[in-house]
């Protein structure tokens, strides 16, 4: 596996973000590829956690791309690994979220944006989210990149 630096993973990130992928997607295809992990249902699995879980307003599309690759790469393999590390992990991946942006929430991210409704997809237009989820998905990444670094020493 060739070295991924955290900007090239970023990178990764906000191009698929801006080739289609969607918040959730991008996070876990941009750093499990990076991780050498690669397989047509990542980005399938993904995607219902996107727009803050399929438009409900709920959690941030990004961060649960990032937990889903930090799963991905330092989960358990087998019921009888202990879950310790993918939780301390998953915990210090939240907070350096939430510190950073203020929030994990989707709605709160966005101002209070409903994706979930038609006023809601015009406000995201009118108010250019679409830059704001771009820089959310690309330090989702790189944070996820960060942190299983950190827990892989």
């Amino acid at each position: 596996m060739a070295e991924t630096s955290r900007d090239d993973v970023r990178q990764s990130a906000e191009n698929l973000w801006s080739s289609g992928f969607y918040c959730a997607e991008s996070v876990l295809l941009a750093v499990t590829r990076a991780e050498g992990l690669d397989s047509p249902l990542l980005p399938a699995v993904a995607s219902a956690f996107c727009s803050g879980q399929a438009r409900t307003c709920g959690p941030c599309g990004a961060l649960s791309g990032a937990l889903m690759a930090v799963g991905a790469v330092l989960g358990r393999r087998s019921e009888k690994d202990a879950m310790d590390a993918v939780y301390a992990a998953a915990g210090q991946l939240i907070e350096k979220f939430e510190g950073e942006f203020g929030s994990r929430d989707c709605r709160t991210l966005l101002d209070g944006c409903n994706l979930g409704t038609p006023e809601g997809q015009v406000m995201f237009r009118e108010r250019g989210f679409m830059a704001r989820c771009r820089n959310f998905t690309g330090r989702a990444a790189e944070m996820a990149r960060e942190i299983i670094a950190e827990h892989r020493r």
